[in-house]
């Protein structure tokens, strides 16, 4: 327990996991000056090295990185740490991915490019916004698609070889399409 007032003068140690470094050393300095012990690490296993020396109470993480996916250390930080408060960042965002982050217990899912305001801003999210804006129009058939793909994908536990089976297609062709990004959907 902590008396009234100083839950904000406690340390907030975050830990930074993404294999850009430039990223990284942007990000970092851009957290510490809004409050946070900053921690980078560049992969999962030294990520993991990282929070057995220090159990950081924040967690900003890359969903693919080289090695172990993101995934893998949320669930890993999440174990430690019931309360950490996570944000899954990635480049190749998908509702599977999404879904299976928060339910390993990230606090939030942001697609890069995301500012360290939105990082910030996704700490303190809380699940379940009545006022949460709907879509009334149908998911355009390309994003169908790239879903569907990064769903059998997650499946698969990230193995292009299995997914491919499993969709019935050849290897090549399923990473050319998971390198395209559908276009974005319009709002009108």
């Amino acid at each position: 327990m902590t008396l009234p007032g100083l839950e904000n003068s406690l340390p907030r140690k975050l830990l930074l996991v993404d294999d850009d470094v430039t990223y990284c050393t942007v990000l970092a300095q851009a957290l510490s000056r809004r409050g946070f012990e900053v921690s980078v690490a560049n992969n999962v296993n030294d990520a993991i090295q990282m929070i057995a020396q220090n159990l950081p109470t924040h967690a900003v993480i890359d969903l693919k990185m080289p090695g172990p996916s993101g995934l893998t250390l949320v669930a890993y930080l999440k174990e430690r740490k019931s309360d950490a408060r996570i944000v899954v960042l990635t480049g190749y965002s998908s509702i599977a991915t999404a879904v299976e982050a928060v339910k390993l217990g990230a606090t939030y899912y942001l697609a890069k490019p995301a500012d360290a305001d939105e990082i910030v801003a996704a700490f303190d999210h809380r699940p379940g916004i009545a006022e949460a804006a709907i879509m009334t129009k149908p998911m355009s058939v390309d994003r169908l698609e790239w879903e569907h793909l990064q769903k059998v994908l997650t499946d698969c536990g990230g193995n292009i070889s299995a997914a491919a089976r499993t969709l019935n297609m050849h290897r090549r062709t399923l990473q050319r399409k998971l390198q395209k990004h559908p276009a974005p959907e319009r709002g009108d």
